[in-house]
Order: C-alpha cells, then structure tokens, then sequence
C-alpha cells in the first residue's frame, strides 16, 4: 500500500471513530434525558405518595389505640424476683485451673480472681436493675389501687405519666382533662385543622407527572370534619382502654375568627358524651367519623358558616346534662356519698312533712 493510501486508511478510520464518539455521545445524551425524565416522574410520584399519606394520617386517626391496662391485674400483681448472686464464671474458672500442670496453677490464679469480679459486675448491674423494676412495680400497684378506689387524683397522675395522645398533638391538637368521678372524664381537645389540613391537592397526570392544585373548599372541610371527629374518637377509645370509666365526655375547640374582636379566639365546635358499651359496638376501621357522631348524645353539626368558612360554635355538655349514673355503676365512694345525700334529703322532707301535720291537727280557735 502507498503512502496516499495509507494516509486515506487512517483518516477513514479517524472518521469512523469520530462517528461512533458522536454516535455515542448521541447515546448518552439520551440516556441522560431518559435518566432526568425518569427522576422527574418518581419525584412526582413519591410527593403524591407523601401526600396521599398525610391524608390517611389525617383520616385515621380514630382507628388506633393504645393497649388495654387491666388494673385488677396491676394491683394483684407480684414483685419482680430479687436477683440472686452466683459464683458460676468463677466457679468455672476453678475447673479450668485444676486440670493445669501444678507449675502453671498459681500463675493461673489471677484468672479466679476476674472471673469473681465478673461474677460481682453481674450481680451488681442485675441489681441496679431489679431497684428500677421494684420502683416501677410499686409506682404502678399503688396507682391500680388508687384508680380502682375512685381517687381523681390518680387518674390524672396516670395521664401524666402514661400520656396516650402523643400521635394527635403531633398532629396539631391539645387536650386537656377534668376527672369528675371515678365513671366520668371530662377533656377538651384543641384541634389546629387549618394547619393540620393540606391547602393543596396532589395527583398524578396521565404522564405521570406532578398535578397541584388549591384544594377545593368542599373537600377541605370534609377532611376537616372527619379529622376532627376521628380526634373525639380516638380520644374515648384511649381513655377507655387507659381507665375503668363509664363515660367519656369530649369537646373539640378549633380557632376561628371571631368578628367582634378582630381575632382568632377558641371556640368549641362539637360536644360528644360517648359511653363504653357505644364505642364496644363501632367497627373502627369500617365506619366514617363523621357519620358516627349519630351514635351519641352531642352538640354541633360541624357545618362550616357561608360568612367565616368556619365551624358553628356550640355550648359544649357537662355532666348535668348527661343520664344520672345507676348504682351499678358507681363506686363505693360514689354510692356511699350518694346514699349519704339521699339520707340528708329525706331528713330534711320528713321534718318538713313532720311541721305541716302538726299545724294540721292543731285544734281550731274557740268562737268568741
């Protein structure tokens, strides 16, 4: 081959290798555009998965509850065992030594020595532990015995010290509790729906991409609504698994504008007395929570005002408004101090019945 040609061979070949570098890069650049759209749609995908998400939060809260605390059992129960100290490393150690040569055992000694003090390390960590479990075993066989006896006061210690409403003040509620008796807690529940409910809506195009738009007034109060239903509901049903109580009577507050002060102010939007044997019969993860506030004795409607956009306010229940308790559900205290003030009223009748006969049978003034 001549030089011509041998020149004309490697610039062929040089254009063959630019084609495939431009063929390649043309690869690549797709792929890279492949690669960004595909991002593109898993980013939309997972912000609607995030968002679908919060909703579910927001509209389940009603189905989850705490475990069910058998005080009976509590104040039954039998103190954790005491540790026991034992010498088995040493002891093990010793077996080690007696099978050495009589030449290496006194050196070998030092190997009983840590293994004791292991043994004693054991005993000690048991025993720290043991304290905190016998200090934990007392607290709690106190608080049963003082739950079962009707005392108010260890009803809102046990509130304190087992606080089952973590999940809804993470999401934007505060509740506050009145025991009135040993049948009947009282709480009030802040609701903060207006933060704690989307403003948007997120979907999927058919493309798969991200679809955001302003939620829609009615959705938002449906959401609202239920949400706020689904915190009376989780309310009782965690009340009644923490206590041994009859009756649960809750209302939610939310702020809302109020137009004669120019502010935000508390106002309480639905009061519901709720009973044990009711909330038994609910299918928690069947029923919408709205619908179930039909069950129960309650105050407000939840229908947003045209003017505000707003929750009617109501004038929440109070335990006069509530069915008088029977003496099979009373406690002890209760039914003695019931008894106490049906004895105090019967006296107090009698003696007035007792004045009226006596003016009764008194004879008439002589004629003069």
């Amino acid at each position: 081959m001549g030089y011509k040609a041998n020149i004309r061979a490697m610039q062929a070949a040089e254009r063959r290798q630019q084609r495939d570098a431009q063929k390649r890069m043309c690869e690549l650049e797709r792929q890279s555009k492949e690669q960004a759209k595909l991002s593109e749609l898993e980013q939309a995908r997972l912000e609607v998965e995030r968002f679908d998400n919060r909703l579910e939060m927001l509209l389940s809260v009603h189905k989850e509850q705490g475990e069910i605390w058998d005080w009976t059992a509590i104040a039954a129960s039998l103190p954790p065992p005491c540790p026991q100290k034992n010498s088995h490393k040493e002891f093990k150690a010793k077996q080690r030594v007696a099978v050495l040569p009589s030449q290496q055992r006194e050196a070998a000694a030092v190997w009983i020595e840590q293994a004791r003090l292991q043994d004693e390390e054991e005993f000690q960590r048991a025993s720290a532990d043991y304290s905190e479990q016998f200090a934990e075993w007392e607290k709690f066989k106190s608080l049963a015995r003082r739950i079962l006896s009707g005392e108010n006061k260890a009803f809102t210690e046990t509130l304190v010290e087992v606080n089952p409403f973590a999940e809804i003040s993470d999401l934007g509620s505060a509740i506050h509790f009145t025991v009135h008796t040993a049948k009947l807690v009282e709480c009030r529940v802040k609701v903060n729906g207006k933060q704690a409910i989307p403003t948007e809506l997120k979907t999927l195009t058919a493309s798969g991409k991200l679809s955001v738009k302003a939620m829609p007034k009615g959705r938002f109060h449906e959401i609202y609504q239920d949400y706020l239903c689904g915190c009376v509901l989780r309310v009782a049903r965690e009340l009644f698994a923490l206590f041994p109580v009859n009756t649960i009577l809750v209302t939610a507050v939310v702020d809302s504008p109020d137009s004669r002060i120019g502010r935000k102010t508390e106002l309480p939007v639905l009061s519901v007395a709720l009973s044990r044997e009711q909330v038994t019969r609910l299918d928690f993860d069947q029923l919408d929570p709205s619908d179930a506030m039909e069950n129960f004795n309650r105050r407000g409607d939840l229908k947003a005002s045209r003017k505000s956009e707003a929750f009617e306010s109501v004038i929440p229940l109070t335990p006069d408004d509530l069915a008088p308790v029977s003496a099979d559900e009373m406690s002890f205290s209760e039914l003695l101090a019931c008894i106490q003030t049906m004895r105090t009223d019967l006296k107090a009748k009698i003696a007035d019945l007792s004045q009226s006969t006596y003016a009764i049978i008194l004879p008439p003034n002589p004629t003069p």
